[in-house]
């Protein structure tokens, strides 16, 4: 059988398109999805070099996505492409996590409003005076905070196992409070092992029903960076300086109340961390808000990363028209 009758058969059995080759090699061309570019920067703010992933139009509204402990960007490198053909990027790392630089800790203090402040100069620096924030873990405090100070840039709010309600802490925190009772170095050290690699794969792996669809390249990257002389110090800085948000959480409430940022809650809802009874409270101070419980745990982007894109996309094409 020669070329062109394997090529008549095939049409006939509906295996091929009609179309000369030419013609359907042009088609899967036009059809293909081209890959925003994302590139890899630094800033240096106030002498602290800030690492930041970069994706999309300069020209587009803007998605600030703030990372939770103990990862860093990396948790949005499946995100970033699913979003940057209609929104510009800016996912940074906090001193100390990641790429950014790691100060020691006699010359910086590592703290919630700290984080907040470079944060919000990083912005400064790109010349982004409006956004939405996607809010995961750490990202919550930190984001609550530029929001509270900055009311009119925030645009909206994407909220994922972002705790903002006394009911989202459940008995995980429990050795954690006591270390904010005390501040004494028996709690602290009874906290080591959150920096440790169990600790770590159970945070990505916990509340998940198949692990097998978690890379472990997750937790083996961001445990290289806990792993860093010091670093563990400047982890169990941060859980004590945890006990500075609880306090602040009536007054993030009563930010959500006055300006009503449109609010998408994506939740994980096996999360032992950030428990799902902490989701559902955003309806109290935000009645028009998006709540959707996911069946997975704290890194919910791991296993559904699609879903959460899609459910993002249509939020914000619904909310972002008379927004800049």
């Amino acid at each position: 059988m020669n070329f062109k009758s394997i090529l008549i058969t095939a049409t006939t059995l509906g295996l091929l398109t009609a179309l000369p080759l030419s013609t359907a090699a042009n088609a899967d061309k036009k059809n293909a999805v081209i890959s925003p570019q994302l590139n890899y920067r630094t800033a240096n703010v106030d002498g602290i070099d800030v690492f930041y992933r970069e994706a999309g139009s300069k020209d587009a509204p803007v998605l600030l996505l703030l990372h939770g402990f103990p990862t860093s960007s990396h948790m949005f490198r499946n995100l970033i492409p699913l979003l940057a053909d209609k929104y510009r990027i800016i996912a940074p790392d906090y001193p100390g996590f990641g790429q950014s630089a790691m100060p020691d800790r006699d010359d910086y203090a590592y703290t919630f409003d700290n984080y907040a402040l470079v944060i919000n100069k990083l912005l400064e620096y790109l010349t982004i005076t409006h956004y939405t924030l996607y809010v995961m873990d750490y990202g919550a405090p930190v984001g609550f905070r530029l929001a509270a100070a900055n009311p009119d840039k925030v645009n909206a709010f994407i909220v994922q196992n972002g705790n903002a309600y006394l009911e989202g802490l459940g008995e995980f925190w429990d050795p954690i409070k006591a270390y904010w009772e005390t501040g004494r170095s028996t709690e602290r050290e009874a906290l080591r092992w959150l920096t440790s690699i169990k600790a770590t794969k159970w945070q990505y792996t916990n509340g998940i029903k198949d692990a097998s669809v978690v890379s472990p390249d997750t937790w083996t990257m961001d445990q290289a960076m806990l792993d860093r002389p010091g670093n563990a110090e400047i982890q169990l800085d941060l859980f004590y300086d945890y006990r500075t948000n609880i306090p602040q959480y009536p007054q993030w409430q009563a930010y959500f109340r006055e300006y009503t940022p449109p609010t998408l809650v994506v939740w994980g809802k096996n999360d032992a961390i950030f428990i799902a009874d902490g989701a559902v409270p955003y309806k109290r101070d935000l009645p028009g808000a998006e709540i959707h419980l996911l069946d997975t745990g704290h890194f919910a982007l791991e296993t559904h990363g699609t879903e959460i894109a899609d459910l993002i996309r249509d939020f914000l094409g619904k909310h972002l028209k008379n927004y800049r």
